[in-house]
């Protein structure tokens, strides 16, 4: 699994950071997802097409 964000799509909803915290955070700035780990492992896999689901902006691709 590989995981790109597009940063300037991101409108720091934080729905990443509830679905797969072990993946996503957020900047204290002004809310912009931050990728922790861009290849996590698979066991994560439905976590993180959760959090890309859930993303308002679809600013999280998910390749399998």
């Amino acid at each position: 699994m590989k995981i790109t964000i597009d940063e300037d799509k991101c409108v720091g909803a934080g729905q990443c950071v509830l679905a797969a915290a072990e993946v996503f955070d957020q900047r204290d700035e002004d809310g912009v997802v931050v990728l922790l780990d861009s290849a996590p492992p698979q066991e994560l896999l439905a976590d993180v097409e959760d959090a890309a689901a859930r993303c308002p902006a679809l600013a999280i691709e998910v390749e399998k």
